[in-house]
């Protein structure tokens, strides 16, 4: 059976995004600054220092990416401190920390938090009327599971 959880109405934004995606990302964020001003934002390494230069908005960061940046966002998914994740990844380079990418995403997925991996889908979360409204959202009850993996 599924747990309910409240997303919050000021929601706490991981902003993640490769080389070749990184300025998409930064254009996509200045249009959109003021609905993300009105929330939390933390980002992966360069990303973060970029968005909060172009911002002008205090932006909490994590180590780049391949330096375990990706796994740090993870681990504050699965805490519950991080609501939603815009990841504008590049899907024709690979990248040598593709294992913890797909980390990332799985986790974002697991825990059902709203993902966006392209700028449509960004496009449409944040002019969602629930991106600035509190949200219920089921989270998986992992204990039969676990008990599962025990066998």
């Amino acid at each position: 059976m599924d747990i309910k959880s409240k997303l919050p109405a000021r929601k706490t934004i991981a902003l993640v995004a490769h080389d070749n995606k990184k300025q998409d990302l930064i254009e996509w964020a200045m249009f959109n600054k003021g609905s993300l001003s009105k929330h939390k934002l933390c980002a992966t390494g360069t990303t973060g220092a970029l968005i909060e230069d172009a911002l002008d908005m205090k932006v909490n960061r994590f180590k780049s990416g391949p330096y375990g940046g990706d796994q740090q966002v993870g681990g504050k998914i699965a805490d519950g401190e991080i609501d939603m994740l815009i990841f504008f990844w590049d899907p024709l380079t690979q990248q040598p920390h593709d294992p913890d990418i797909k980390a990332l995403l799985r986790l974002a997925v697991l825990w059902n938090i709203p993902v966006a991996c392209d700028r449509a889908t960004a496009d449409f979360l944040i002019s969602s009327p629930l991106f600035n409204a509190e949200y219920e959202r089921y989270i998986p009850e992992l204990s039969g599971h676990m008990d599962r993996l025990k066998k």
